[in-house]
């Protein structure tokens, strides 16, 4: 299987988020068989914690299915070594992540929004240009704002892994 990982501070917001919508479009794209889609955060301050319920309203009222059980943890040895695509959503956690794993996994490092074509091209210094919202400290409308980004980049992370599939 080929392993996406999203990845956030605390696993309760943007990263479960991203897993369940990335899993939606990988299953509508008929990669379900090949894909899989985990989260993690790059600390353990929420760990053991269920995804935020501000975040769950908002991905029911888009009708996405919610996990049964979800468990917030910091990203694992294990999963750094079964991981093919890592998803950092800020440049911040981009940073942390590559403090985590192998300098040789470097490259399958790419900040989420990385991947869509009409946000202006970055370097390391320009990343947190699109940096994914933070929706913790503020209202449902944060948290719409967030879905937002993640639903608008989605397709083009699932077309970017469609094609290392055929290599």
């Amino acid at each position: 299987m080929y392993t996406i990982m999203t990845v956030c501070t605390g696993n309760i917001c943007r990263s479960p988020m991203a897993e369940i919508v990335l899993r939606k479009y990988v299953e509508d794209a008929g990669l379900a068989d090949r894909v899989e889609v985990k989260s993690s955060a790059v600390s353990s301050e929420e760990h053991g914690n269920p995804i935020d319920r501000r975040a769950q309203r908002a991905l029911r009222a888009r009708g996405y299915e919610l996990p049964a059980h979800h468990f917030a943890h910091r990203i694992t040895r294990d999963e750094i070594d079964e991981t093919d695509l890592f998803l950092p959503m800020t440049a911040s956690h981009k940073i942390a992540l590559l403090r985590q794993i192998p300098a040789s996994d470097a490259a399958q490092v790419h900040m989420y929004r990385s991947f869509d074509p009409q946000l202006p091209a970055v370097n390391a210094s320009t990343e947190s240009s699109i940096d994914l919202v933070d929706p913790w400290y503020g209202g449902p409308e944060d948290f719409e704002i967030a879905l937002d980004q993640i639903e608008e980049v989605a397709p083009y992370i699932v077309d970017w892994v469609s094609t290392q599939l055929d290599e």
